[in-house]
């Protein structure tokens, strides 16, 4: 009977789970070849983090539990909620049993700007504005990027071939996209996972950003289209190169082409294709 009432009052199993782990065990029946059997298989957590500023809530974002520091000052600084990293003043990861919360203390001359800022919905695992109640609040100010050195196709091939080796999490599980920080050599250095391609994108530019990396030395590459959002948050790190696997939308192309951003699509093996400043894409 007791299970029965912590079924209804806790349908999602919310506080079983507690969101400890960014990976979960549930058993399933799997079909192969026309004969069905009962295992075990992990599924990536989608977890209800709340980002909050100096007390106050900020937003909630559908993320993957794992790196959230990283998150947190990425998140901060593509959505221009503060200036520098070092606005960021502490970070403290807490969780309850149906979430978590990222608290932050900024610097008191950044409280105005979040709090004109904050959001009225839930971010949800694909969307990168969710919450936002104007287009000025969409399409951020325009950052150029610097014109930066030139990447050999070959290059970027490498870096997508490479970022496969760091998806531990897509690879147990799947439904996980990625976001890798490639040197011009077409290395991967760093990478970050989430289910949300806006989440991944954050994470690692807050993990670039606390490391200090000159964003200038490299590029990024997702395994997801090339939304605008995508381009905005890539051009505020000062990148110079954006490459993803599948194709960009107009804005993205528009945004890119006016920030001076090279933005490549559709990279898959031999393939891609340079919709803006091709002349930074050579042997």
């Amino acid at each position: 009977m007791a299970n029965d009432l912590d079924q209804m009052q806790d349908p999602l199993g919310l506080q079983r789970l507690g969101y400890a782990k960014p990976l979960l065990e549930v058993r399933a029946h799997r079909w192969e070849r026309g004969t069905s059997a009962e295992g075990t298989e992990q599924v990536v957590e989608e977890t209800p983090v709340v980002l909050v500023y100096n007390g106050v809530p900020h937003v909630v974002m559908m993320a993957t539990p794992v790196d959230l520091e990283d998150f947190a000052l990425g998140f901060s600084i593509t959505e221009e909620l503060i200036r520098r990293p070092a606005d960021l003043e502490s970070v403290e990861v807490v969780r309850y049993s149906q979430g978590i919360e990222i608290q932050s203390g900024v610097a008191p001359e950044c409280e105005s700007v979040i709090a004109s800022r904050t959001r009225r919905l839930t971010g949800r695992t694909g969307c990168g504005i969710c919450g936002a109640d104007s287009i000025a609040g969409v399409l951020k100010q325009l950052h150029p990027v610097p014109p930066g050195r030139p990447v050999a196709p070959a290059a970027i091939e490498r870096a997508v071939e490479s970022l496969l080796s760091h998806q531990t999490l897509n690879a147990a599980a799947g439904a996980v996209h990625a976001a890798g920080w490639s040197s011009l050599e077409g290395v991967v250095e760093l990478a970050r996972e989430d289910v949300g391609r806006h989440n991944a994108l954050d994470k690692l530019i807050g993990a670039l950003l606390k490391r200090g990396v000159d964003p200038t030395t490299g590029f990024v590459v997702v395994t997801s289209r090339a939304s605008f959002e995508m381009v905005q948050k890539v051009t505020v790190l000062g990148a110079p190169l954006l490459a993803a696997i599948s194709g960009p939308t107009g804005l993205a192309v528009r945004v890119a082409q006016q920030a001076g951003l090279t933005l490549v699509g559709f990279a898959r093996g031999a393939r891609l294709t340079v919709y803006t400043h091709p002349e930074r894409v050579a042997r």
